[in-house]
């Protein structure tokens, strides 16, 4: 009976693990400690903490460095790190994902979601291409045919990985496939749609880019050096590192910091000119007389201001003051991409998305703040500061049938005529 008894319980144990419950996830395995052994010797007389504080200190410096390098090399290096950075966030992500629901046997996930990171990264990228590469696109013919077809081709390939993904469905893993389906397309929205956005704004002129990422980056650092040193008092329980002494003094050391490095910056042509295909040189050009958002002007100081400096006016470039709320924001909402995170972490039971960068954990630890200040320039462009593009319209325009060129002209003339500007003809 007792040998019945257990074959019985084995049996139902074996069924019960074919056909696991949807209960709450597993925590992921926590990745070893990867940091240099060079470090590990070198720091080995210290406190954890400080030895933590090293560790991130000199890393810090050889990312910023490396940042330094690829700005160096140009705007089309930067959108190829920027590709790069969101498909090592993405991977990050869903390997999350995949280390807690392995054992399930999920059929298909992985292939699946890095094929909607194919079809995503196709459209956006084919979108851009159209938007700010109309010349190269018109005047070759396979482009031109891409171009055309680009939103059927890209409806198609998402069709296609839907129609995978249902065909991939398995009774009893119904709600956690769904539940990974939703967790790609979350990702996706995330981190290829802000990513997307980032070279949008580097195409408007570098200064763009550079800017909110180093004021994200200023931010992080200070408000880290001032929790350090001066922090006592926790500011949110989902980050209990996090003190508003660091809240605070990475605030104002940002904003000053986006002002000087502003001031910088503003006088470069390299840095302020939107990156441009010269389709007769067949090459990207960063050349152009800057606009009046990039030209000093005197500012009157109120009186107060005035009585306590001396001065009657101060001189700035008018980027410096949009640079402000630049600052303002990657130091008072951009944290919270970071709370975000560290929510996303804990429910899942693990202290960073990975352990790429020592001290500093994955990619994406480092990026979770850079998302939401993408999405915010974005939009801040769009609504502040972006006007029409003379050039987009020209491309448009040459773009069309002669008839249609022609019928545009002649309403132009007339309306220009209207209003004074050409004379009529005799």
């Amino acid at each position: 009976v007792t040998t019945e008894n257990e074959g019985k319980a084995e049996k139902d144990g074996a069924s019960d693990s074919e056909s696991k419950p949807d209960t709450g996830p597993p925590g992921v395995p926590v990745p070893a400690d990867d940091t240099p052994e060079v470090l590990n010797k070198a720091l080995s007389g210290l406190s954890s903490r400080w030895k933590n504080w090293w560790v991130r200190g000199i890393l810090t410096l050889a990312m910023i460095s490396f940042f330094f390098f690829i700005i160096y090399l140009g705007p089309m290096v930067l959108m190829l790190i920027v590709l790069c950075v969101q498909i090592k966030c993405f991977q990050e992500i869903i390997h999350i994902g995949y280390s807690v629901y392995h054992s399930y046997h999920l059929p298909w996930f992985r292939t699946l979601s890095w094929y909607f990171l194919l079809c995503v990264n196709y459209f956006f990228y084919g979108e851009t291409v159209t938007d700010y590469f109309s010349n190269l696109v018109q005047r070759e013919e396979p482009l031109r045919i891409l171009s055309k077809y680009h939103r059927l081709i890209s409806f198609a390939m998402y069709l296609t990985g839907f129609c995978m993904f249902v065909l991939s469905l398995v009774k009893k893993h119904y709600r956690l496939q769904f539940y990974m389906f939703g967790w790609t397309h979350v990702t996706l929205l995330i981190v290829v749609t802000q990513s997307h956005l980032i070279i949008h704004n580097l195409f408007e002129g570098m200064i763009w880019f550079i800017v909110p990422i180093s004021c994200v980056i200023c931010n992080d650092i200070m408000a880290y050096m001032f929790g350090f040193f001066f922090g006592r008092t926790p500011l949110i329980k989902l980050s209990p590192k996090k003190t508003w002494e660091g809240f605070i003094g990475g605030f104002f050391s940002t904003v000053v910091f986006g002002i000087l490095l502003s001031y910088v910056m503003a006088g470069y042509s390299f840095f302020v000119c939107p990156v441009e295909f010269n389709s007769d040189r067949n090459s990207f050009e960063v050349d152009c007389e800057p606009s009046d958002l990039f030209q000093l002007q005197d500012y009157a100081l109120p009186a107060a201001l005035e009585s306590l400096t001396g001065w009657p006016t101060l001189r700035l470039y008018p980027f410096q003051i949009h640079s402000i709320s630049l600052s303002a924001f990657a130091s008072l909402m951009g944290p919270f991409g970071g709370f975000f995170a560290s929510g996303f972490k804990r429910a899942f039971k693990i202290k960073d998305f990975a352990n790429t960068i020592p001290g500093h954990g994955g990619i994406m630890d480092r990026f979770d703040c850079q998302y939401l200040m993408a999405t915010f320039v974005n939009v801040y462009i769009a609504s502040f500061i972006r006007g029409p593009n003379p050039a987009k319209v020209v491309q448009q325009l040459l773009a069309l049938r002669l008839d249609q060129q022609l019928h545009i002209f002649n309403s132009l003339k007339t309306h220009l005529t209207e209003r004074g500007l050409l004379e009529e003809e005799a």
